[in-house]
């Protein structure tokens, strides 16, 4: 005996991405604003000016990386019970990276599903993390390995945020916008070749592409079931060397472009890319004061960890692999010497 659950339903989960300053915000429901503590001191007045709502909460988490775990989860889900949050309420993610996958997380689990928008104030966070809707914590196999595709109901840009940047976090989202070019656009690196992104002109106009490019392809592949696995180009090594340094010795752009440059000598050894390809993504990088370089300790342990990429699978490694500048590949079953063949480039 079967029964049949009709489920054969088109789910609409459009939502607008706002490039612009933050527009005046009201919601007649209860409201919790997630942020950190560095973003808290820095911009809450700001962002407090903008919003009104039924009632409204803030909810702070400490700031960083490794503190992207399920001991953060927690704390807000605490935060949300005690103040009775329910099915109609409102999560705002406020804040980089971190903050805006812990939020849209939980939103995710809280009572299965609550809505929540992200207000993304790192350039990383702007050009690529707030937008599409994955979420998901760090644990000690890995980075991102919890998780769900849980879309916002909106995303607002304002560049405002980016004036009290840090260096090295603007340098870490440079590298998101140069992954965005290699794999998509040659016509966009070749823009960020001849321009400087520290111009505020030039960078409005980088945020839009990239927010534009990964609009587009997160349109075509939600679910990340192919080409949407290509904006993982520079992930795969990246993520490992953040888990090898526990999170706290580079920022994650700060890995992605490490990764980058990884991916690129696995490209040449494949004939994907030739060597002044890669040294022209490498100038780039490097001209924002990126890190390049990264020796590996173990090259036996670095490979095995490639098995815990989500892409992979028990018995076959996926790679995101340029095929020259603005055009990419999403490789499996790259011989096993190849790949040893990179890594011991960077071993020492």
């Amino acid at each position: 005996m079967k029964v049949n659950i009709e489920l054969k339903k088109v789910v609409d989960n459009s939502y607008d991405i706002t490039i612009d300053s933050l527009p005046k915000l009201e919601f007649d429901r209860k409201t919790a604003i997630v942020t950190n503590t560095k973003v808290s001191g820095l911009h809450l007045g700001y962002l407090l000016g903008k919003i009104k709502a039924k009632e409204l909460y803030i909810i702070t988490i400490q700031d960083g990386e490794e503190y992207k775990n399920q001991e953060s989860v927690n704390y807000i889900l605490e935060a949300l019970f005690n103040h009775k949050f329910n099915r109609n309420s409102l999560l705002i993610g406020f804040g980089g990276g971190v903050v805006g996958d812990i939020t849209g997380y939980v939103a995710s689990i809280y009572q299965r599903g609550i809505d929540f928008i992200q207000i993304p104030t790192t350039l990383l966070s702007q050009v690529d993390a707030s937008v599409g809707g994955k979420t998901g914590i760090n644990n000690k196999y890995g980075k991102n390995l919890i998780g769900a595709f849980y879309q916002p109901k909106a995303v607002y840009i304002d560049s405002y945020f980016l004036k009290t940047l840090p260096k090295r976090e603007f340098g870490a989202g440079v590298a998101e916008i140069v992954k965005m070019a290699v794999t998509f656009n040659r016509e966009f690196f070749e823009f960020l070749e001849n321009n400087d992104l520290r111009d505020d002109e030039v960078l409005k106009r980088a945020i839009k592409h990239s927010v534009e490019t990964k609009a587009s392809v997160v349109s075509q592949d939600e679910k990340e079931k192919g080409l949407r696995a290509a904006l993982n180009y520079g992930h795969t090594f990246g993520h490992v060397i953040e888990n090898e340094t526990n999170y706290t010795t580079y920022l994650h752009g700060e890995s992605v472009a490490i990764g980058i440059v990884m991916a690129n000598e696995l490209s040449k050894e494949l004939g994907m890319m030739s060597e002044d390809e890669a040294g022209r993504i490498k100038k780039v990088l490097e001209s924002y004061d990126l890190p390049t370089n990264y020796k590996i300790k173990d090259v036996d342990r670095f490979y095995d960890a490639f098995f815990l990429d989500k892409k992979s699978n028990d018995k076959t490694l996926t790679f995101i692999v340029p095929n020259g500048i603005g055009d990419v590949k999403i490789i499996k079953d790259i011989d096993k010497k190849t790949i040893y063949k990179v890594l011991e480039k960077f071993a020492g």
